[in-house]
């Protein structure tokens, strides 16, 4: 709870709601100018946090630390600092270690442990002037797209509460959905922040694989992983990106007169819900409204088991080196097989199956080799073969192929009249990750249920910044999504 000598009332931004409403960008500038104080912020921030925690997104928050960091950014604001993010609380996924809350990868046997560093992206945004608002709740282990946890909850989906928030980055798409925070970092392997990204109406950034630190994050992949972030606007994540990068955002579009768009629907449109299909084509028609070209290809054949077996090959075979190593090397107080024998029982399964040296599933040496030498580059030539030979600036799709489903239904859900598994949500994620790609998913509309729908963008490897600049151009078209009631 705010302690009692500290609670006040919202200053001259307005009253709660208009502060919870505010943007990275759109925060930080009112605590620069001085509209708003970073405590009277934080204090607005809390408040939600408390209203809203039935939704399970956040595993800790340590609320005299948040004030105190903010009290301090006042203090600093006062004495002439202009630090970019100064005084501007941001969520953590769980997966990032804290020097000063405890990491617990989604296991409770680590709900005690604090790590004696910083993940690297953690330091960057401190550097900053930018807050730790407290750890964000994920699927155990990064292993899962559903926002299922055992040990600290399910994390519900703020526009219905009785359906998925997705994964793993669960609790930090739907922390800034419900507009605890202005935005939260997440991670990234198979499309863990471009999926919660789409099922919770909010910006989900994937950078190029290896563009982003990922030190002191929990890894599921080392040759996939990628750190990125979940916000409400573009704009914050072309600000994040150059504070976490040091790289320069790329000039702004103005307008979308010169853009080239491809779409594969032989590829991505293959069984996808009526309304999320519906809702793309719309946004085709706004972008060629808007004088943009948008070209229908052909990725071949075999793209689809391509990316697949080149993602899926990868994710599984990478995890037992990738979370050995990271406990290790950054003394965790437990191994690899204490982890793995504390599993939920389905993961606990799926491990057993496919990660564990000599599991019947296992990929063998040679074909993780053949992965690696042969399919993951034939998958990124298939990729620049769009964007550098035949010149286009994106490739556009449903970033996942039903909005989100039932709670009752996460395991098994039906899309088009066809049965499905939970992990059918990563099918038009999973081609950018195993290639590498940077990608970005944008709210695009909301169901006749009132669920978000989401549509990504995909750029060549390196093309981060602009991408960012060709997303806030078609943000711009779309509009925004009505907060969740």
């Amino acid at each position: 709870m705010i302690p009692a000598d500290r609670q006040s009332s919202a200053d001259s931004v307005g009253g709660d709601t208009e502060l919870t409403d505010l943007s990275v960008v759109g925060a930080a500038d009112a605590i620069r100018n001085g509209d708003v104080t970073a405590e009277s912020y934080a204090e607005a921030l809390l408040r939600r946090a408390r209203t809203q925690s039935e939704l399970n997104s956040f595993i800790t928050i340590d609320e005299v630390a948040v004030l105190d960091a903010a009290a301090a950014a006042d203090k600093a604001r006062a004495a002439g600092s202009t630090l970019p993010l100064l005084g501007v609380p941001l969520g953590i996924k769980d997966s990032y270690e804290t020097r000063d809350l405890p990491t617990t990868i989604g296991l409770k046997s680590l709900q005690d442990f604090t790590p004696s560093a910083d993940a690297e992206v953690v330091t960057a945004v401190r550097a900053a002037g930018g807050i730790v608002f407290g750890k964000n709740n994920l699927v155990e282990m990064s292993w899962g797209v559903t926002g299922h946890n055992e040990a600290y909850g399910q994390v519900l989906n703020p526009y219905q509460r009785d359906h998925i928030s997705g994964g793993s980055s669960s609790g930090s798409a739907a922390s800034v959905a419900a507009r605890i925070v202005p935005a939260s970092f997440g991670g990234d392997t198979i499309g863990s922040i471009r999926i919660p990204a789409a099922l919770n109406g909010v910006v989900g950034f994937k950078p190029t694989t290896g563009r982003w630190p990922r030190g002191r994050v929990a890894p599921v992949s080392h040759t996939l992983d990628t750190t990125g972030l979940l916000a409400r606007h573009v704009e914050d994540a072309a600000l994040i990106d150059h504070i976490v990068t040091g790289e320069p955002a790329a000039p702004a579009l103005s307008d979308l007169t010169d853009a080239r768009f491809a779409h594969a629907p032989k590829h991505y449109l293959r069984l996808v819900d009526p309304e999320v299909e519906k809702q793309f084509w719309e946004t085709v028609h706004l972008l060629r409204d808007a004088g943009a070209e948008v070209v229908e290809i052909d990725l071949g054949e075999d793209f689809s088991d391509l990316a697949d077996r080149t993602g899926w090959n990868l994710f599984l075979r990478d995890t037992h080196q990738a979370v050995s190593r990271f406990l290790r090397e950054n003394d965790y107080p437990v191994a690899f097989d204490d982890v793995y024998h504390a599993l939920k029982p389905q993961l606990h399964a799926e491990w057993s199956a496919v990660v564990i040296p000599g599991a019947p599933s296992r990929l063998s040496e040679e074909e993780y080799a053949a992965t690696l030498a042969v399919d993951r580059p034939r998958l990124q030539q298939r990729f620049d073969d769009v964007f550098t030979r035949d010149g286009f600036d994106a490739l556009i799709f449903p970033t996942t192929p039903t909005s989100a489903p039932a709670i009752a239904d996460q395991w098994k859900f039906t899309v088009a009249g066809e049965t499905v598994p939970h992990l059918f949500l990563s099918k038009n994620t999973i081609p950018a990750s195993g290639a590498g790609l940077p990608g970005i998913s944008l709210p695009a509309g909301l169901t006749t249920g009132g669920l978000p729908i989401g549509v990504e963008l995909n750029s060549a490897r390196g093309r981060d910044q602009q991408l960012l600049a060709l997303a806030l151009r078609v943000e711009s078209l779309l509009g925004s999504l009505p907060a969740p009631a």
